[in-house]
């Protein structure tokens, strides 16, 4: 079995490593920050994310997973949990019999409301003072490694 020799990395590998890490860091921050906004709600972060991504309609749970980047059992999970508090509801889907779609109820909705009232303040703070430009470029290159990816 030949050994492979290991190659130094470039100056960008090096860079992104370090953004992997502190994106690591900064992951379990927003978690965390997102549980204490919604706890009141009957959220988690985890629920706010299934939620959250009806917003713009019914989907399905592996659209819901793909977009999220998340398992469909994950998903099935928060949605069973979802269900139990009538934030969202099973439908029937016209384009496939066996996979459902999930919708926001009208008690989903205005949950979210109240969620997207509460972050709009969060972000309003916690962006005090930084550059919109910056965040749009860090936006950029982020979306730009998950193409990579």
């Amino acid at each position: 079995m030949s050994q492979e020799k290991k190659s130094a990395p470039t100056p960008a590998a090096e860079a992104f490593t370090e953004l992997l890490f502190e994106s690591f860091r900064f992951h379990g921050m927003l978690l965390a920050a997102g549980d204490r906004l919604t706890k009141d709600l009957g959220l988690t972060s985890a629920l706010l994310q299934v939620l959250g991504s009806l917003e713009e309609g019914p989907l399905t749970m592996a659209q819901i997973g793909r977009n999220m980047g998340r398992t469909r059992q994950s998903v099935r999970r928060s949605v069973k949990l979802l269900e139990g508090k009538g934030m969202v509801e099973a439908r029937d889907n016209p384009d496939h019999r066996r996979a459902m779609l999930i919708a926001s109820t009208p008690k989903g909705h205005r949950v979210l409301d109240e969620v997207n009232r509460r972050h709009n303040a969060w972000a309003n703070a916690l962006t005090q003072g930084l550059d919109a430009n910056q965040l749009a470029k860090a936006v950029e290159t982020l979306r730009t490694l998950e193409q990579n990816l």
